[in-house]
């Protein structure tokens, strides 16, 4: 039987230090990947835990100008609708904010849910179908890490109409988007979130997150 790795003190600094450097990235460089990069990061992203072995998650890479168009679209007509909900001084600071890099990441993914996928046979989800969701979400943060260990940056564009973005992509019925993702390489570094950084929010101490009961 194979042995597992010893992570030792070291591994686990360098580890941590991958999370803390993980960041929701808007703002790329042009720069093409390296050949071979998006297949690397889909190969990680599959390593995350799934409810029953359903590994649910559906990638889907948006290439052609038409479909980006369309995303682009897409997340300007909901990004207008989110700031309308917003007054003074919010709505203000709200409109300076980069809250997408599709105009630019060399490489752009939609993420979606096999609801009905038979893989894994239902367990584990009778009683909570939306572990499915759960799952592919897990996927996500792998791919998250495994793309900032390759210097890499990822932004997650939630703005937009999830059932626009499945119109235009033209997918099955039983696929319900999840993310759509921008990689590239981040045009600048930095271990805060970018939101701390404008200005809009800051993180809390843990303990206000611990509960015992």
């Amino acid at each position: 039987m194979p042995q597992p790795p010893q992570f030792d003190v070291a591994f686990r600094e360098k580890l941590r230090a991958l999370f803390v450097w993980r960041r929701d990235v808007r703002k790329f460089l042009p720069d093409p990947l390296p050949d071979g990069t998006a297949r690397r990061l889909i190969e990680a992203a599959c390593l995350a835990p799934s409810v029953g072995l359903s590994e649910p998650w559906r990638f889907v890479f948006v290439e052609s100008p038409q479909r980006r168009t369309a995303m682009q679209r897409n997340f300007e007509a909901a990004n207008k609708q989110a700031i309308a909900g917003y007054d003074g001084e919010k709505a203000r600071l709200y409109a300076t904010l980069k809250l997408s890099g599709m105009e630019i990441a060399p490489l752009q993914m939609a993420v979606f849910v096999d609801n009905e996928t038979e893989q894994g046979k239902g367990l584990g989800r009778h009683s909570m179908p939306e572990t499915l969701a759960y799952s592919t979400v897990t996927a996500i943060h792998t791919l998250w890490l495994a793309a900032r260990a390759e210097g890499l940056g990822v932004g997650w564009v939630s703005i937009l109409d999830p059932l626009q973005a499945h119109a235009d992509l033209d997918l099955p019925d039983a696929w319900r988007f999840i993310a759509y993702l921008c990689i590239g390489f981040p045009e600048i570094e930095t271990k805060n979130p970018s939101l701390q950084d404008a200005g809009w929010e800051n993180r809390r101490d843990i303990d206000t997150f611990i509960l015992t009961r």
